[in-house]
């Protein structure tokens, strides 16, 4: 079985975060992964363009009911019709999560990831979460480049 990594990311997202995504998509795919995202824009869509320019498998967890506004480089879409609890899915399924940039739906992710504990939870870019000494959570792996990011999942090991 291939395996799955969930990248999550905003859907209005900076140009630094959309060129990593891409790369992120684009590295993903040439290690034979699947990427599994939100399946709209942004971080999702600029993902899902870099693993399709790798001949990659992608597949979108949409939060409508139905395909409206899926990213046309998706090569499976699925609509959950379960509006923002997609988000659960979508980190559920992945053997680890890149998170890109931040949001407030992309922390939501970020959490859900890090409750499930069973998976490594990489983030590049986006808000830096700190604990009650001002120093960042623990657990969440920092990556400064797409490269890097692919490391710290460790699945390549």
């Amino acid at each position: 079985m291939a395996v799955q990594v969930a990248v999550s990311g905003p859907h209005d997202c900076t140009d630094d975060d959309r060129r990593n995504a891409y790369e992120v998509g684009r590295l993903l795919a040439g290690r034979g992964a699947v990427v599994i995202c939100g399946g709209y824009s942004g971080v999702m869509a600029a993902v899902a363009a870099g693993a399709r320019s790798a001949d990659g498998t992608v597949v979108g967890i949409l939060s409508g009911d139905d395909a409206v506004g899926a990213n046309p480089d998706l090569s499976v879409v699925i609509p959950t019709g379960t509006g923002d609890a997609r988000n659960s899915i979508i980190v559920n399924s992945g053997d680890a999560v890149v998170v890109v940039g931040g949001s407030w739906g992309t922390l939501s992710e970020l959490a859900l990831a890090m409750r499930r504990g069973r998976v490594p939870v990489v983030q590049l870019g986006g808000w830096t979460i700190l604990d009650e000494h001002g120093e960042p959570v623990p657990g969440v792996r920092r990556a400064t480049s797409p490269e890097e990011a692919l490391a710290l999942t460790g699945l390549w090991d």
